[in-house]
C-alpha cells in the first residue's frame, strides 16, 4: 500500500520542516500544498524533502482537494502543518484500511478545542456515530478522496457525512495532540457551516453522487 501525506499550509515557515520530516518516516510521498503563503513556507518545505505545490490563497478545503489530486498513493493521510498532530500516529490511522475494515479513518482527538466545533460535531453525530468529524488528521482511500465534493466553509461534519452518503466505511482511532504556540481565533465561519451540515442531515441516508 502506497501512502501519501498531504499537508495544507499557510504561513507555517517556523513549523513546516519539522512536520514534513516527521511525516516522511511513515509515508512514501509527502505533498505540501502552499495555500498562498506570504512567508517562506514553500521553500522550507521543499528543502525538507516535500513535493510542494502552490496556489493562490483559497482556504483549507481547496488545499486538501488539490493535495488529493497531486497525491500518487493508494491511501492519503491529511496532516496539519502546525505540528499539532503526531506523525507517529499515522500507522494507527492506516491500520483499519490495511485490514480492509474502513475506507476513511478519523483521528479522534482527546478534546475538541472550540465550542462551535463541538456543536457541529454533535450535529454530525445525529446521523451516525462519526466520532470526531472535524479532525484534520485522517486517512482515506485516494479513490474516495477524489470523489468528494466537500462543499462547505470548513470540513466539520461534511468530511464524514458525505463519505457516509457515498457508502464509505468509516472508523476512528484515538490520536494525540501536541500543544503548539499558535493563537486560535474565533471561527465565525462555523455559523455558516451549520447550514452545510444540516443539508446532509436532512438528506437521504445514502446517496449516489455524480
Amino acid at each position: 500500500m502506497i501512502v501519501s501525506v498531504v499537508i495544507p499550509a499557510y504561513n507555517e515557515e517556523p513549523r513546516i520542516a519539522r512536520t514534513v520530516e516527521a511525516a516522511q518516516a511513515h509515508a512514501d510521498q509527502v505533498v505540501v500544498v502552499d495555500d498562498g503563503s506570504t512567508d517562506g513556507t514553500a521553500d522550507v518545505a521543499r528543502r525538507a524533502g516535500a513535493m510542494v505545490v502552490s496556489q493562490a490563497n483559497a482556504g483549507y478545503i481547496a488545499a486538501i482537494k488539490r493535495g488529493f489530486r497531486e497525491a500518487s498513493g493508494d491511501v492519503v493521510v491529511t496532516l496539519d502543518a502546525d505540528g499539532e498532530h503526531r506523525a507517529e500516529d499515522i500507522p494507527r490511522l492506516l491500520g483499519p484500511i490495511r485490514e480492509d475494515r474502513a475506507d476513511l479513518v478519523l483521528g479522534q482527538r482527546p478534546w475538541i478545542p472550540r465550542p462551535s466545533e463541538r456543536f457541529l460535531n454533535w450535529l454530525a453525530n445525529l446521523r451516525a456515530p462519526v466520532g470526531d468529524s472535524g479532525t484534520g488528521f485522517r486517512a482515506l482511500r485516494r479513490d474516495l478522496a477524489l470523489d468528494l465534493e466537500l462543499k462547505g466553509r470548513c470540513i466539520c461534519g461534511i468530511s464524514v457525512l458525505e463519505p457516509l452518503a457515498r457508502g464509505a466505511r468509516v472508523a476512528h482511532v484515538p490520536v494525540h495532540l501536541e500543544a503548539i504556540d499558535k493563537p486560535r481565533r474565533m471561527a465565525w465561519y462555523h455559523l455558516a457551516q451549520v447550514w452545510y451540515v444540516l443539508r446532509w442531515l436532512l438528506g437521504p441516508a445514502r446517496k449516489e453522487l455524480g
